[in-house]
């Protein structure tokens, strides 16, 4: 099957100038990226044409081959298409190496390998209280890191001054290329460890890596409002990187341990509260503890009933980065006394005695075996 135009692939003129292929490029390869369309070929295999198709196009040499000759400049014998491979070990290129120039950190990871070698990103749990949760606090951390080496300032050098030479294995690019029968097998360069450049001098103490194994302690700031399974993400205070590169980031995992009071829902709270039956019969006030410390009165009217709620406005949760609270519900559950007296028990069946004749004070009791009595009638469809 002929092969698409290159500048059709990306959708741009053939005019166009170098920052707007740049542009059409970035574009297409988020839109077709494997990792927005897992399992999908033909997304697949539309982020290769594209890949392929700006490779060309971005080497001014290239387009210029392509615009005179087209496909067939890169054809066997025709000066090697995009990524060509010769056989034994090549510096990689490509596809893989476009992609991590232009966009790095693309969806939340770092692709490895290349010329940066950038720290690597940690990961890191901690656990707090539903109080600690609603107030904020402030946790010490001991990170087991990679930190710039101190006897060469990060260099990898014995000198200190970052003295390096291109890596003659991979050229460069930090991974190499070898065939395999039929396949194409891209791997981290041996020599350089990816970094593309191999330091003239290594230091003695981290051997050229420009970084240690250490433990870190870091003051990390929780805020108000947090929610279990959330984290915090803290730039740069991962572990260092190779060379003077870039840091990674350090990702704090919250999780928050249930309370033996308090249920959360969002930025509401729940909090189920036992209620004498003298109490739910006659009414009366009811002190109830709130997230924040304090205290708050609710008033229980006559006849609450177990299940009812009563709800306090911005007794709740505080929201996240807001000064905003949200609500706290109260759910009654009204209790049966157990081991009476003798005298409780005669009040008891004095009480029933007086009940049965008044049924009146009853409506759910009243309702649920006029229904009984229906249903054995004949009434099945109560």
């Amino acid at each position: 099957m002929a092969k698409q135009d290159y500048y059709a692939t990306l959708g741009v003129a053939r005019e166009a100038s170098a920052e707007d292929l740049k542009k059409a490029y970035r574009k297409l390869a988020m839109q077709y990226h494997p990792d927005r369309n897992p399992n999908d070929k033909q997304a697949e295999a539309k982020f290769k044409d594209v890949n392929e198709a700006y490779e060309v196009l971005k080497d001014d040499q290239k387009r210029a081959a392509y615009d005179r000759f087209g496909h067939a400049a890169f054809e066997q014998g025709g000066g090697g298409g995009p990524g060509g491979f010769a056989g034994g070990f090549e510096a990689a290129g490509g596809l893989g190496d476009i992609f991590d120039q232009m966009f790095g950190e693309f969806m939340g990871g770092r692709r490895g390998g290349g010329r940066t070698r950038a720290g690597a990103d940690i990961q890191q749990a901690v656990e707090i209280d539903l109080t600690e949760a609603f107030a904020g606090v402030k946790t010490t951390l001991r990170v087991p890191t990679r930190v710039a080496c101190e006897a060469c300032n990060g260099t990898g050098s014995e000198d200190k001054t970052a003295s390096n030479d291109t890596c003659q294995t991979c050229k460069g690019a930090g991974k190499v290329r070898a065939q395999q029968g039929f396949f194409l097998v891209e791997r981290t360069c041996p020599t350089c460890g990816g970094a593309g450049r191999v330091v003239r001098n290594p230091c003695r103490i981290c051997h050229g890596a420009g970084t240690v194994q250490r433990e870190r302690t870091l003051q990390v700031s929780i805020p108000a409002g947090v929610e279990d399974g959330q984290r915090i993400r803290l730039a740069g205070e991962g572990e260092a990187g190779g060379q003077g590169a870039p840091a990674g980031d350090l990702y704090v995992h919250i999780s928050v341990r249930p309370h033996g009071l308090f249920q959360r829902d969002g930025a509401n709270i729940l909090v189920r509260v036992p209620v004498r039956m003298t109490q739910a019969a006659l009414g009366g006030d009811v002190e109830v503890p709130v997230v924040d410390g304090t205290k708050a009165k609710v008033k229980i009217p006559p006849g609450t009933q177990t299940g009812d709620q009563f709800r306090l406005r911005g007794k709740g949760f505080s929201a996240l980065r807001t000064t905003a609270r949200g609500d706290m519900f109260i759910q009654v559950a009204v209790e049966t006394p157990q081991n009476l007296t003798k005298r409780q028990r005669e009040l008891l069946e004095e009480f029933e005695t007086e009940g049965q004749q008044h049924t009146s004070g009853h409506p759910d009791s009243e309702g649920f075996f006029a229904k009984v009595k229906e249903f054995f009638d004949g009434g099945r469809g109560v």
